[in-house]
């Protein structure tokens, strides 16, 4: 066993055991509820690709989140920023990325954002779990630091969808 390995299983075993089989068979409809209005969620443009809500510095209280919305905060805050910049990724920003509209697609992207990550992580190696992040607010922490700190993200982000998957389910019962 590495250090990569005991790393990567925090995350996979949470991966391939609790979120992922809590995702199958998300539809559309329970993709983009919004149980609550407003809720943060992601917009259909027909000028454009399609766009997130956000606001920074975030209001106060932040708005409820559509699975819609976790799914692209995952596709581009935390995965896809993190695996463009330490692993070769495809540049990814808030402003300009295409967000799915679809459960299927948003799964399709979710499923390979992590495929790429679990491999960048594996190919850093002992040596490069010990290097310095070259971003804002990690300046001082090691990539096993960044990893651990996007595994916890990914698994508050994954717990938030299973949440709301819950309560889309019992949503008649709620009066939404």
């Amino acid at each position: 066993m590495t250090w990569n390995d005991e790393l990567l299983e925090q995350l996979t075993w949470h991966w391939e055991h609790q979120l992922r089989p809590r995702l199958d068979g998300l539809t559309d409809a329970e993709y983009l509820w919004e149980p609550v209005r407003p809720s943060w969620n992601v917009h259909p443009r027909p000028d454009g690709p399609p766009t997130i809500d956000f606001e920074y510095p975030e209001p106060v209280p932040t708005p409820v989140t559509t699975i819609a919305w976790q799914f692209g905060h995952l596709l581009v805050g935390i995965l896809g920023a993190r695996s463009a910049t330490y692993f070769d990724g495809p540049p990814v920003d808030y402003f300009s990325y295409d967000y799915p509209t679809t459960a299927a697609d948003a799964l399709a992207r979710l499923d390979e954002a992590y495929t790429v990550w679990v491999a960048g992580v594996r190919s850093l190696g002992e040596d490069g779990l010990t290097r310095l992040c070259r971003e804002e607010e990690f300046e001082q922490s090691t990539m096993a630091a960044l990893v651990l700190h996007i595994h916890r993200e990914v698994i508050h982000h994954g717990s938030v969808v299973s949440t709301l998957r819950d309560l889309y389910a019992w949503r008649d019962r709620l009066g939404r």
